[in-house]
């Protein structure tokens, strides 16, 4: 198991590295365990993958560990999170930002091994369930259920996963292609590509289209075998998301996303069914809190939000979404009284639907103000450069590139004044607002990321400069 500690609290990391070598003696298991005293360089040297399991501090010094967890959701979306407190205020905001678990101060052995038990038995399944890679970027896990697909090209494998990143490693296809077809839901569709049937969007006569917007060549010696394998699969006992027919809701990266946020399970199945079947990806949520972590781990085209939760009612968890997204949010409802629904536009709601709404009028309504949302898209075109302000997504020409968030917005923010240099000090201010100032170890760190990002997709110009002893510019490129 390998382990991040990120705590600045020296008392407690003695204890857990002593809890940590009483655990490697009474399992005999090998753990290698990483310990930073700040988040800063924590931040720095992760790239993904390299950790099973972070154990953070909630309270540091400069950045916290509830936002150096949001940071670090954005390098790696899979890694388990333990945050460490002496307080269980931090609770609910742990589990907003992922978490695995929340312990408290001082942390004591029976919990800290009971957990340890636990996700060493779920990294023993993973293994079985998945492939260990030495990829580009380090030591990767991948579960069959995350790969969408395979494809080779001068001896290296690329792996296109669920979560939108691509993990390479040098290797031949047959080094996975038999481990891969012993299970029904993969199939060769050409000698370099295997597809993961989960995610077909649709089939033609040359090309398998994913649910992640990619089309995967089909030869014609294999494109009868597909077709019926597919078929047969959509056909299985208990499918719940069939094939959407022609003529459904479709981004231009696939299916619409809608969130769907009840905590009423009946009331879930029967708006999702009528969405499914309209070809929507449909992401249900129970509770405000549900919500929130959703709709921060994925893109979503519009929100249905019931009025009234358990936990807290729809229009406060309405403002919150507000914070994270710019995406239409819908009240669905049984309070049908006029000043409710002026109190869910009142707090940015951008419809209003009853729950004795007709199927097709309800559906009506939402596909009208999903295309009207979309219609209003702004977009900013520096050459080649596409940047989707709306969307949240940077294209060069037809390949969409892989920013986090935070490298997205400091691209937009310096990309509104071209040729204006930008101090670290000011590009901290436009980001992180009021946060203490780190001399500018996470301005250097991001930049260095995204102007590598950049260069590797436009060879040969440099959208971001250096300006020596005083910042950095924006240089819009040429087509």
């Amino acid at each position: 198991m390998r382990i991040a500690v990120c705590d600045n609290d020296e008392p407690e990391v003695s204890c857990i590295k002593k809890l940590i070598a009483e655990y490697q003696i009474s399992r005999k298991e090998s753990i290698d365990c990483r310990y930073f005293t700040n988040s800063t360089d924590f931040l720095c040297e992760l790239k993904g993958g390299e950790y099973d399991l972070v154990l953070m501090d909630a309270l540091m010094p400069g950045t916290g560990g509830i936002e150096t967890a949001q940071e670090m959701r954005e390098i790696d979306k899979n890694v388990r999170l333990i945050l460490v407190s002496s307080s269980p205020e931090f609770a609910v905001d742990s589990y907003r930002v992922g978490a695995y678990y929340y312990l408290l101060k001082p942390v004591e052995a029976d919990s800290f091994f009971a957990l340890l038990d636990k996700i060493g038995g779920e990294l023993s399944a993973q293994v079985e369930l998945g492939f260990v890679l030495k990829s580009k970027t380090g030591v990767v896990r991948i579960t069959f259920a995350w790969i969408v697909y395979l494809e080779v090209m001068n001896k290296t494998v690329f792996f296109h996963l669920a979560d939108g990143t691509v993990c390479e490693t040098t290797a031949a296809l047959a080094d996975f292609e038999r481990k891969l077809l012993l299970r029904p839901e993969f199939l060769k569709t050409h000698r370099s590509y295997l597809v993961n049937l989960n995610y077909i969007q649709a089939i033609d006569s040359k090309s398998v289209r994913m649910k992640n917007g990619d089309c995967v060549p089909l030869s014609r010696q294999r494109r009868g075998q597909v077709q019926d394998a597919y078929m047969n699969f959509l056909n299985r006992p208990g499918t719940e998301d069939p094939m959407p027919a022609e003529g459904s809701a479709k981004r231009p990266d696939g299916s619409w996303r809608i969130l769907l946020v009840d905590d009423d399970s009946v009331d879930c199945t029967v708006w999702g069914d009528i969405l499914r079947s309209h070809g929507c990806i449909v992401d249900v949520a129970n509770n405000g809190e549900e919500a929130l972590r959703l709709a921060a781990e994925n893109f979503c085209d519009c929100v249905l939000l019931d009025v009234m939760i358990s936990d807290e009612d729809g229009f406060s968890i309405c403002e919150k979404l507000h914070k994270l997204m710019d995406t239409p949010i819908i009240f669905l409802s049984n309070l049908t009284e006029s000043d409710k629904q002026l109190e869910g536009f009142a707090v940015g709601g951008i419809d209003y639907i009853t729950k004795d709404t007709p199927a097709d009028l309800f559906w009506a309504k939402v596909e009208t103000r999903i295309r009207m949302a979309r219609s209003e898209l702004t977009q900013l075109q520096y050459g080649p450069l596409l940047l989707d302000l709306t969307r949240r997504k940077a294209m060069i020409g037809e390949r969409e590139l892989s920013f986090t968030s935070v490298e997205f917005d400091i691209l937009c923010r310096l990309s509104e004044r071209a040729g204006h240099i930008f101090t670290p000090e000011e590009i901290y201010g436009m980001i992180w607002g009021n946060r203490p100032w780190d001399g500018g170890t996470l301005v250097q760190m991001h930049m260095s990321r995204l102007r590598r990002k950049l260069e590797k997709a436009w060879e040969g110009h440099h959208f971001i400069e250096t300006v020596w002893g005083q910042g950095y510019r924006f240089v819009p490129g040429k087509l």
